[in-house]
């Protein structure tokens, strides 16, 4: 926690011009930085939505996009502020909080990456695509830096998460449920009889985890899958 707590003393002052009362980025450990924006959502309100920006020498990459295609362009400019070059970005499902800004990213002749289930979704929806498609179930990315994995279905039929196995920190989305989630949230697309099996998945394949970032709400551990699930059996036993 100290490390975390020194990061933040580190950059805040480099951070603070990507923070607004809608939007920010913040460091959560070496190379790696959260941003989260917010959109207006009816009936709940406000809802923070987060993503993760991973530095690998002289490049960057972005993992989910902000809500929109006007805070997606306040990420794209801070990525650029810091002399980094944005080599892809990835949506880790169809929904608006992982991929509206995927038509910023697109005009900035960025490389977008997104499974062909959630382009197909995309699509199907009249909304922007990622310009290239992951058709396996991990794809590497910066030398193994990044690894994306699809565990089956749960919040969504197309959702991945993102492993960074130098930072054990495992990219949830809206996979995983914060620890102050009553609920499982959406479930309008869920796989709900299917969500449990996709967690002991990934539980299986990454059991060095040390840090799990959920879609909305704060970061945490391991744990943060275990009340996933118990939140998808207590939803199935109703």
């Amino acid at each position: 926690m100290k490390f975390y707590v020194l990061l933040l003393l580190l950059f805040c002052v480099s951070s603070a011009k990507a923070n607004d009362s809608k939007f920010n980025v913040t460091p959560i450990a070496e190379n790696v930085y959260q941003h989260i924006s917010f959109l207006e959502i009816e009936p709940w309100g406000l809802i923070g939505a987060s993503g993760l920006v991973l530095v690998e020498g002289e490049d960057a990459y972005l993992i989910d996009t902000p809500w929109t295609n006007q805070d997606t362009q306040k990420l794209i400019a801070w990525v650029k502020s810091k002399g980094l070059n944005i080599k892809g970005a990835i949506v880790t499902h169809f929904h608006q909080d992982a991929s509206g800004g995927l038509l910023a990213l697109n005009n900035a002749k960025i490389k977008t990456y997104a499974t062909s289930l959630t382009n197909k979704l995309l699509r199907e929806q009249g909304r922007e695509i990622a310009n290239n498609e992951i058709n396996s179930v991990t794809f590497e990315f910066a030398e193994s830096a990044l690894e994306t994995f699809y565990p089956g279905a749960g919040h969504s039929r197309d959702n991945i998460v993102i492993w960074l196995p130098k930072q054990s920190i495992l990219f949830g989305g809206c996979f995983v449920k914060s620890l102050t989630s009553k609920s499982l949230g959406n479930i309008a697309d869920a796989s709900v009889n299917e969500w449990p099996n996709s967690i002991h998945k990934i539980l299986n394949k990454y059991p060095t985890i040390q840090w799990v970032v959920p879609g909305h709400g704060k970061v945490g551990g391991v744990e943060l899958l275990e009340h996933t699930e118990q939140l998808v059996i207590d939803k199935i036993g109703r």
